[in-house]
């Protein structure tokens, strides 16, 4: 699986790698925007959400975002004020704007009020604050940036290196804890936390991974059940637990459940993306591999396939009913009806 991931990283890098350029201007529609309306998605739809109004948002890397209401799905692309047609990141503030970001052919990230689209303009800066309504958003590839958005301006912040690995790195995925801190996924100096006053990094081997294999980096962080902490398949990690607590440290790493497929020496401990669901069963998505099931004490497969070849997968979502979506690299969108994931048509 690490060898697929890794070609098509290498692959993806060289057709669409960012140069982390971004315009100091906003760019504002003046009219409202319709979009076109088209009778199915496109196929590769590398990001999913639900909205605060049960509205569907497929981000694609090639055309655009579509949106579904249930009954219409909308396509906005370039024509209609998009900066550009690759989508990696959707997210929502707490006033129903809906926020876009792309890394190509510049990092970008635009708001959509449901009439016009505007490009944000990022301020440099090194004021770093954790606040609740604050939204975050990752950056270029190949630079250490990420972008907090307060509601009224982006932060463009450069994230310490950790002092004993000051390699350069990147930032793969970002997430909101339980407790409202936020954790930084990386390629490939591990994991940091920002609690809003300090920075606390985990650079165990099995999530820089310094091997002859290469780094998949940590792309997706996960709590399960017991609040343990999933950056891969092969070690658990308490925080917030007593064990933890008690001993004065930042973490304990415990061993976990080793390769999806079981077997000793399997290459599946790493995952695309990782979801848990409103059972407390954790989701994993591998590029290759389908997706795998871990209820907390077996693990069951789902192969994902199209005319007996497996599709190659990048995100699983849970959406607000507790549904989970696949997207997929050139295969659209799936979703899961209880006992297999079936491709989303209109």
């Amino acid at each position: 699986m690490r060898l697929y991931i890794l070609l098509f990283l290498i692959t993806q890098i060289a057709l669409t790698s960012c140069n982390g350029q971004t315009s100091n201007k906003k760019k504002i529609t003046d009219k409202f925007i319709n979009g076109e309306s088209v009778s199915k998605l496109g196929n590769n739809i590398m990001v999913i959400y639900q909205d605060s109004k049960n509205v569907y948002w497929f981000g694609s890397w090639e055309t655009g975002v579509y949106k579904y209401d249930g009954k219409e799905l909308t396509n906005y692309t370039t024509k209609h004020g998009l900066p550009n047609n690759r989508i990696d990141e959707i997210k929502e503030d707490e006033f129903g704007n809906i926020y876009f970001t792309s890394c190509h052919p510049t990092s970008t990230v635009v708001k959509f009020d449901g009439n016009n689209f505007t490009t944000l303009s990022p301020i440099p800066s090194n004021d770093w604050q954790l606040q609740p309504t604050d939204i975050w958003f990752k950056h270029a590839y190949r630079n250490e940036k990420v972008y907090r958005y307060d509601g009224s301006a982006l932060y463009e912040l450069e994230l310490p290196k950790p002092p004993n690995l000051p390699n350069p790195f990147e930032i793969y995925s970002i997430y909101k804890d339980r407790k409202g801190n936020i954790w930084f996924g990386t390629n490939p100096v591990g994991v940091c936390r920002y609690d809003g006053k300090s920075f606390e990094w985990i650079t165990e081997e099995d999530i820089t991974e310094f091997r002859n294999e290469g780094a998949n980096g940590v792309r997706s962080i996960a709590e399960d059940k017991n609040g343990d902490f999933w950056f891969n398949t092969e070690y658990r990690y308490g925080i917030y637990d007593s064990t933890t607590l008690k001993s004065n440290q930042f973490y304990t790493r415990y061993q976990s459940i080793g390769g999806l497929d079981g077997k000793k020496d399997s290459n599946l401990d790493e995952y695309l993306s990782t979801v848990k669901d409103n059972n407390n069963n954790l989701w994993f998505v591998t590029y290759l591999d389908g997706v795998w099931k871990y209820d907390g004490t077996k693990v069951t497969h789902y192969a994902i396939q199209d005319k007996s070849k497996q599709i190659a997968l990048f995100k699983i979502y849970k959406d607000n009913k507790g549904d989970l979506w696949l997207g997929s690299h050139q295969n659209g969108a799936y979703k899961f009806n209880g006992i297999t994931f079936e491709k989303f048509t209109k």
